[in-house]
């Protein structure tokens, strides 16, 4: 808990109660700074009901919950007061969390204690729009470096609960996080322009996306972004929220080097989920996700360069033409998923939206296994304009480019296992359905540029097994196939050029 030549401050000894009713900030306040006026020290907080506004960490201070401490956050909001922070992506004023700091090294909080923001109260606030600054998050660093949160519950969190920014070295391990499924904003962990973090061993069970990494939007003007790079999450469950791994839409800084590894989603909406749009801006690159086990989401796979939350109705996110290519184009190539099941899937088995001047790139899905929820009602798989509700649909992918799938296997679907649209450099190798339709093809194809496809099987009862479409559809070609259980190999629209090959 603390080394021998770095002494304990016991928040009692300062004056806190610990009674659950009176308000402990000066007294837990004190202890950091006695901490921090002899070089740094861990603040011990023993067993009891500790109600506190805004803590304000030092360098070189561990801020230890004992087992049976518990911080209640205070439901005065003049506890919290305004101070210069990150929201949504932006620099502004907001209320200061219930645990930070800023520009400061070598902090911990950790323990087995439990940190309680009671956000009910600030809920309430939101909905009311009776607030003059966002929220504050419940816990939150800034600039800071070698960062560890270790062993904590936190629960009722009023908006974001981890939240660090631009920090370097962040280690966050056996954490359980918990907000109520209808609370805002509730995200679990939302790394933003860090670099080096470490997320494990983590319970998420939020009101929002339970890990998202950002890395700012292009309201902070492009000088003052930041990436986040270099980002392990591994052995999390994430339960409900929104998404289980999310990344942006605030990415106009990039991220970079991210792996996900390890880790069940239950009930999340979407399972790993990238969102952005035209004029953001940024790169999201180098991502790989492994070994994940999915169960009751919607939607398993999201990549949606037509996010849009904050601009629906404007040309930026309805047009379907091509945009000139500048620095507000944003940018998902390399990104890869291997060994991932997922089951009870209710909109489709993926959803990859690029723009035409920009399609998502490089995109592998290797060892995959979706089955849907026979019970699925339709829906929406993403938040993207002008979309049709989807039902049980299978692989859905539009404006993509060097896309490959091996070994991927989708089960009950409604309609075509694999719907490919304005695609290029294609490659599908070992795909299969279970449960193929009598009305759409295994695999449909509509304006795809090169593609292709070799080791798959028709299962027996297949109606068509490839239905190709579009004046721009060309170098199709099929090898190597098991195909005796279609009915029929290939069907061709009439524009389709003549010149197409497709061979077997």
């Amino acid at each position: 808990m603390t080394s021998p030549d770095k002494p304990m401050f016991n928040v009692l000894d300062y004056g806190a109660t610990g009674d659950g009713q009176t308000l402990d900030t000066a007294a837990l306040q004190a202890a950091i700074e006695a901490g921090s006026r002899t070089g740094g020290g861990t603040v011990y907080v023993p067993a009891g009901q500790y109600v506190t506004g805004s803590l304000f960490l030092r360098s070189h201070i561990t801020l230890y919950l004992d087992a049976g401490a518990v911080l209640l956050g205070s439901q005065n909001p003049a506890d919290y007061p305004p101070v210069e922070n990150r929201w949504e992506g932006v620099s502004r004023q907001t209320h200061a969390p219930l645990i930070g700091g800023d520009d400061l090294t070598h902090i911990a909080v950790i323990g087995r204690g439990t940190v309680d923001g009671r956000g009910a109260f600030w809920w309430k606030l939101h909905r009311e729009q009776a607030l003059d600054y966002p929220r504050p998050r419940l816990i939150s660093f800034s600039r800071c470096t070698n960062v560890i949160i270790e062993g904590l519950t936190c629960i009722n969190s009023p908006s974001w609960t981890i939240h660090p920014y631009a920090c370097d070295n962040v280690t966050v391990d056996k954490v359980t996080i918990v907000n109520p499924a209808n609370s805002p904003n509730t995200d679990g962990i939302n790394p933003e322009s860090c670099r080096n973090v470490h997320i494990s061993n983590c319970h998420i069970d939020v009101g929002d996306d339970c890990i998202t990494i950002k890395s700012g939007t292009e309201e902070e003007g492009r000088d003052r972004l930041l990436p986040c790079e270099n980002i392990t999450i591994t052995n999390c469950t994430m339960v409900h929220g929104h998404g289980g791994v999310v990344i942006g839409s605030e990415m106009s800084g990039g991220v970079r080097r991210v792996t996900i590894a390890n880790c069940v989603f239950v009930g999340t909406d979407r399972g790993i989920r990238l969102k952005s749009r035209r004029e953001r801006g940024g790169v999201v690159e180098d991502i790989r996700v492994t070994n994940v086990v999915m169960t009751d989401v919607m939607c398993p796979f999201i990549l949606n360069l037509y996010y849009g939350c904050g601009a629906w109705g404007t040309d930026k996110i309805a047009d379907r033409s091509p945009w000139p290519v500048n620095e507000g184009t944003p940018r998902f190539r390399r990104i890869h998923f291997s060994d991932i099941t997922a089951r009870g899937v209710r909109y489709a088995a993926a959803f990859l939206y690029g723009l035409p001047e920009m399609p998502v790139e490089e995109i592998t899905f290797s060892n995959v296994d979706i089955s849907m929820a026979l019970d699925a009602e339709p829906g929406v798989p993403a938040m993207a304009p002008n979309l049709e509700p989807m039902q049980r649909a299978g692989f859905w992918a539009a404006n993509v480019r060097n896309i490959r799938l091996h070994n991927v296997t989708i089960a009950d679907q409604l309609g075509p296992a694999l719907l490919l649209a304005d695609a290029a450099e294609v490659e599908i190798n070992s795909f299969s359905t279970p449960t193929p339709s009598t009305e759409a093809p295994v695999i449909q194809m509509r304006n795809v540029a090169g593609a292709f496809i070799h080791g798959c099987r028709a299962t027996q009862g297949t109606g068509v097994f490839l239905g190709v479409e579009g004046a721009q559809t060309r170098d199709i070609v099929l090898s190597g196939n098991q195909l005796k259980g279609a009915a029929q190999t290939i069907d061709k629209s009439e524009d389709v050029p003549a010149s197409m090959t497709a061979e077997e």
